[in-house]
């Protein structure tokens, strides 16, 4: 089962933000690829979703790019800025407290149901 766009956008910036934490610079592709990996392949993100966070979160300040040249092909790098190094802190602190809710509220209503 692939998870809809729905769910994973309100958690694409800390996904993001996650993977650059743990791998320094990637591209991407490479980014996509990761996360396909990760997930069992459950979450696959398109270039329509993930461009647009890279540059959401680059406006922010949180990501810092490096671009490369492979032969004549450009490759654009996205890392961590020291203020994107704190702040993935905090976002991933969040998301976990907000699972952790939304998973009491799920056996709840299980339970009551």
């Amino acid at each position: 089962m692939i998870f809809s766009s729905e769910l994973i956008k309100g958690t694409l910036k800390t996904i993001v933000l996650k993977l650059l934490r743990d791998h320094g610079k990637m591209y991407g592709y490479e980014i996509t690829q990761r996360v396909k990996e990760l997930t069992g392949e459950k979450i696959q993100l398109t270039e329509g979703a993930l461009y647009p966070t890279l540059h959401a979160l680059e406006q922010e300040g949180l990501l810092k790019t490096e671009v490369e040249y492979i032969g004549k092909r450009m490759r654009k790098y996205y890392s961590l800025s020291p203020v994107g190094t704190s702040k993935s802190k905090e976002r991933i602190s969040e998301l976990t407290d907000f699972i952790n809710t939304l998973t009491s509220l799920l056996d709840l209503k299980t339970r009551n149901a």
